[in-house]
């Protein structure tokens, strides 16, 4: 069985025991968080929520939070003596899928 989410204002598709990437959650680690926005569940028989499903969630453990690899920014206009260089470091948040809900 396997359920799309909304996280982040994107759409994920999980299955239980699977690690995923996400936008930064207000969670610390090793707390579980349940997301609510189920778009989909699939599997033998499928739900389509119009458009969430009512009563489904997704049950995530937080692994770690942490900051991905920087990525340079760098902005210039030739001939104008105009340069700028700056970093980008996006926070993420590591989780574990235990258990899709169906109600």
């Amino acid at each position: 069985m396997y359920a799309v989410i909304e996280t982040g204002g994107k759409q994920v598709r999980v299955e239980e025991g699977q690690e995923i990437f996400v936008e930064r959650l207000p969670v610390e680690a090793d707390q579980e968080y349940t997301f609510d926005k189920v778009l989909m569940i699939g599997g033998k028989k499928a739900k389509i929520g119009k458009p969430y499903i009512k009563g489904a969630t997704v049950i995530a453990k937080v692994v770690k939070n942490g900051k991905a690899k920087k990525v340079i920014v760098y902005k210039y206009e030739p001939k104008k003596d105009y340069h700028k260089k700056q970093g980008h470091r996006q926070p993420y948040s590591k989780l574990t899928i235990d258990k899709i809900n169906v109600e």
